[in-house]
């Protein structure tokens, strides 16, 4: 088996859309028994202390099309820059994520957009 050089491994990741890449991840994760997932660190919290407000960062996760589905579409390509094809595979597989660790405020600009859509929308 030919080994790879670095450079062609970057190589290959600058040209690959978004939907290779996450099927890159899985394969990664199912082949080596481990998490793409940042660890999360756990931070006691005294009782006098103010309760933390909202999260900063949130994931929008499309869950329903609607009646508008090339609407949609046309939004997903917007908001992502994803080709129609990589765009059309999201919207037909919800819920699907669209953006995932935005602001609070960008994630309500891209709600908006989706729904004037007529698509439903999450943060999680």
């Amino acid at each position: 088996m030919a080994k790879l050089t670095s450079e062609e491994i970057l190589s290959y990741l600058e040209e690959a859309t978004i939907l290779e890449l996450n099927d890159l991840v899985k394969a990664i994760e199912e082949k080596f028994g481990v998490t793409a997932a940042a660890p999360v660190a756990v931070a006691a919290v005294a009782a006098d202390d103010a309760p933390a407000a909202g999260p900063t960062n949130v994931n929008v996760v499309l869950t329903s099309v609607g009646d508008s589905k090339v609407g949609v579409i046309k939004v997903v390509r917007e908001i992502t820059g994803l080709g129609l094809v990589e765009a059309k595979g999201l919207v037909d597989k919800v819920p699907s994520p669209i953006k995932e660790n935005v602001p609070v405020a960008e994630a309500e600009e891209i709600k908006k957009k989706l729904m004037e859509a007529g698509a439903t929308v999450e943060f999680k």
